[in-house]
Formats: structure tokens, C-alpha cells, sequence
């Protein structure tokens, strides 16, 4: 009821990086009727955690094919390069 859901009807969300942003927006997300997908590194505890809670974890690049709304929550240093590497090149015009 505190948002108009209308603007992500039909529309995939992704959500890159797991952690405590990562995870509470994804969930949140979710739990309100949103399709979401995740990305996580393998290999860490947030990866597991992902995998948990009932996300199956894909590479950013993919993530970015994927979305139409993408939310880059990892770790502040890492933001740039994984735009520039993995989001800037799948981006189009909606």
C-alpha cells in the first residue's frame, strides 16, 4: 500500500550483490509480487544464502541481459567496475 505497484508489473527487477541491502531489497521485492533475480558471487556465505532463501544466483552480465530494472547493491568500491564490465553493455532503451 506505500507504493504504486503498477510501474513493475510484468517487469523483471535484479538485484546485484546479496548482502544486507542485497537481500532485504530482493525479499522485499519479492514478497511483493515482483519477479526478481539475484547476483552473488559463488563461493561466499551470501551466495549460500541466496541459494536459501530460494534464489538461483546468476553472473551480473546475465543478471543485466535478464532485467529490466537493475539495483546494484554490492560493496561501494566494487559498483563501478561491475557497471562498466557486466550492466553498461546490456543496457537498451525501454
Amino acid at each position: 500500500k506505500d507504493a504504486d505497484m503498477k510501474y513493475l508489473k510484468g517487469k523483471t527487477v535484479g538485484v546485484i550483490g546479496y548482502g544486507i541491502q542485497g537481500r532485504g531489497q530482493a525479499l522485499n521485492l519479492r514478497d511483493s509480487g515482483v519477479n526478481v533475480i539475484v547476483s552473488q558471487r559463488p563461493g561466499g556465505p551470501n551466495y549460500e544464502m541466496a541459494k536459501k532463501d530460494g534464489f538461483d544466483p546468476v553472473d551480473a552480465s546475465e543478471l543485466a541481459k535478464k532485467s529490466d530494472v537493475i539495483i546494484i547493491l554490492a560493496q561501494d568500491p566494487l559498483q563501478a567496475e561491475i557497471y562498466k564490465r557486466s550492466v553498461a553493455p546490456y543496457l537498451t532503451k525501454g
